[in-house]
């Protein structure tokens, strides 16, 4: 994984990247984002920091919008500041030619995304939910690979019952999409306790710490006070004019990288001593995943590992970073506007410096630690303080009563009934039923195989992921989270048939660019261009560290195995001791190494033909 570390040349600072060559870094802005409306007209400034200026701290017209019984849409403005609020307006994509034909309106109905900082609910919260999911949402939760839940399928009616049972049980929706820190993600590991709880409590301070201060979202779901007699609001963080886009967050824990530290914005990875007690955090940033498809000034990155902390001082790094982005970022192009393109822009040397500046400290250096992979530990563990917590495996995160299969649903609802300890979302769209005494493991086992609940599955499919995609994201060029299990049993089949039935190999798919399911640092990545048809990415690192590269392209669903045959029979053969399938495809030379987001579209295609 490369630093970015900048290279001083004559003309500046600059940096060599593969494929790019020498360029120089811009030099920096000053100054808060521009949050006068003639101003930002006449910066030219992207349509959306328009709609946050004058969207009076996140209302807009979505109070009134709510009161148009004619349509169950709302108007496009609102349908971006909905976002800060939790949700994304969509239409089942199913229905929309024969509702054309008949000339009625899209069957629109709303996801709804929850903040849950570390994946963490209670039984009581988990029985709630699964309410909600049945009364007005599809019957389905959730989980996603940001370690919360969304709900798919809430009609415009029922939105404020909606919230007003979220907020219920404690729990809300704000931030929880938009130009906004988004749902804090933080390790998983039960087996770790002291560790995973300084992950947790560093996550929930950092949520609760860069939360809006709005009141909007009160204000129209829960029918709240209004702010009257002329007292304008204030968001000492954000200001007016919130983030250039998205921002997030991860807390990792070495060895375990089930978060995915390095797909994302910010990262803290746990520096642990022979105890296993939390000594400080290596700071990762400037990770991403989206893209677009034909457009090269948008790539994929890992982020860098920038400097150590020591753990009084994470939160207001994690403020600092966030504030640099804020400032810096690029708010004329969103495509380009992620932190990842702010390092590229203006080098992690000048970002580190500024962030320095804003905590009044030097940071110290990266200090050592490890990662073996990016995958959850299924079955039962037990934690250094005798409780036991055991990882489930739920495909796709789909939280459901699969006919002939296993009863999710009612499942975690019964043992939520009984249960005593806590629930945990994992990065990997899994349900960890954590806390268990020993006093209550047997019933929990129990309840397990009544419902059928799976405690572990193939090695191919335990290390897999998927988008929701089609037919509700108004996103998707193809399928993902139902097309899959399908194409996980025909590759099954290779991989039994080249005795690799046992092997980690991580593969996940999404159904467009944007990425999602984060494919781009899985050792097999598939990414929709169009129905049934799929860019392949090869040569990621098992632990999540590096990018893969694009191996073939416009692949349709039905050669996607044989397309994979040949090199499963090559690893099979020639890999080395303890090699993994990413290295391997590598060092034979049938793909490219991608060095970081910069070089991610050079030297794409297959290099050496497999046997």
């Amino acid at each position: 994984m490369d630093d970015h570390t900048p290279i001083d040349t004559a003309d500046g600072p600059a940096v060599e990247t593969p494929g790019v060559g020498a360029r120089r870094y811009e030099t920096p802005p000053t100054g808060r984002p521009i949050d006068d409306p003639e101003a930002a007209r006449e910066a030219g400034l992207a349509h959306n920091e328009h709609l946050k200026i004058g969207s009076r701290f996140l209302r807009g017209g979505l109070a009134e919008g709510l009161l148009k019984h004619a349509t169950g849409a709302i108007s496009d403005d609102d349908g971006q500041l909905v976002k800060f609020h939790g949700m994304y307006m969509q239409d089942d994509r199913d229905l929309r030619p024969e509702r054309t034909k008949k000339k009625l309106d899209k069957a629109y109905s709303f996801m709804i995304r929850l903040r849950i900082a570390g994946g963490v609910v209670t039984p009581k919260q988990w029985l709630i939910l699964d309410d909600i999911a049945t009364t007005y949402a599809n019957g389905t939760l959730r989980a996603t690979t940001r370690q919360t839940f969304q709900y798919h399928g809430v009609i415009k009616s029922n939105l404020k019952r909606t919230m007003a049972a979220i907020d219920s049980c404690l729990l809300d929706t704000i931030a929880a999409c938009g130009d906004v820190n988004r749902n804090v993600m933080a390790a998983t590991n039960p087996a770790q306790v002291g560790a995973h709880k300084a992950a947790y409590d560093l996550g929930k301070e950092i949520s609760d710490s860069l939360l809006p201060k709005t009141n909007a979202w009160r204000e129209i779901w829960l029918d709240g006070e209004k702010v009257v007699g002329g007292e304008e609001e204030f968001e000492p963080v954000y200001g007016k004019t919130y983030l250039p886009r998205k921002f997030k967050i991860i807390i990792a824990v070495p060895p375990s990288n089930e978060v995915d530290v390095f797909a994302h914005d910010l990262g803290f990875i746990a520096i642990l001593d022979k105890k296993n007690k939390v000594t400080g955090w290596n700071v990762t940033v400037g990770g991403g995943m989206g893209m677009t498809h034909g457009e090269t000034d948008t790539f994929p990155r890992t982020a860098d590992v920038m400097s150590f902390c020591k753990p009084e001082d994470a939160l207001k790094v994690a403020e600092a970073v966030m504030t640099v982005q804020r400032d810096w970022g690029n708010r004329k192009s969103r495509k380009n506007a992620r932190l990842k393109y702010t390092i590229e822009r203006y080098g992690l040397d000048a970002f580190r410096a500024e962030v320095e500046k804003r905590i009044g400290k030097t940071l110290e250096a990266p200090k050592p630690y490890k990662f073996d992979g990016n995958g959850d530990r299924y079955g039962w563990t037990e934690g250094d303080d005798g409780r036991h917590h055991l990882t489930l495996y739920v495909p796709s995160g789909r939280i459901k009563d699969v006919e002939g299969g296993p009863h999710f649903l009612a499942g975690l609802r019964r043992i939520a009934q009984v249960h005593e300890g806590d629930f945990r979302l994992t990065g990997n769209q899994n349900v960890i039923i954590a806390n268990v005494s020993s006093e209550k493991r047997q019933e929990i086992e129990a309840l397990v195989d009544e419902y059928g609940l799976t405690k572990g599955a193939g090695a191919l499919r335990r290390n897999s992921m998927a988008c929701v995609a089609l037919p509700t994201c108004g996103l998707a060029l193809a399928e993902s989270e139902r097309y899959l299990p399908d194409l996980i049993d025909e590759l099954e089949e290779s991989l039994e048939r080249n005795g690799l039935r046992d092997d980690e190999i991580t593969i996940r798919m999404t159904g467009c660019p944007n990425g999602c399911a984060r494919p781009y640092i899985a050792e097999i990545g598939l990414v929709g261009r169009g129905p049934e048809r799929y860019h392949l990415y090869l040569g990621a690192a098992f632990d999540g560290s590096r990018l893969g590269k694009l191996y073939a392209e416009d692949v349709d669903a039905s050669a996607i195995k044989t397309t994979l045959d040949p090199l499963f029979a090559d690893y099979a053969k020639g890999r080395n001791t303890g090699e993994r399938f990413g290295d391997f495809l590598i060092r034979a030379g049938h793909v490219a190494k991608t060095t970081n987001g910069p070089d991610f579209h050079e030297r794409t295609g297959a290099l050496t033909p497999a046997a």
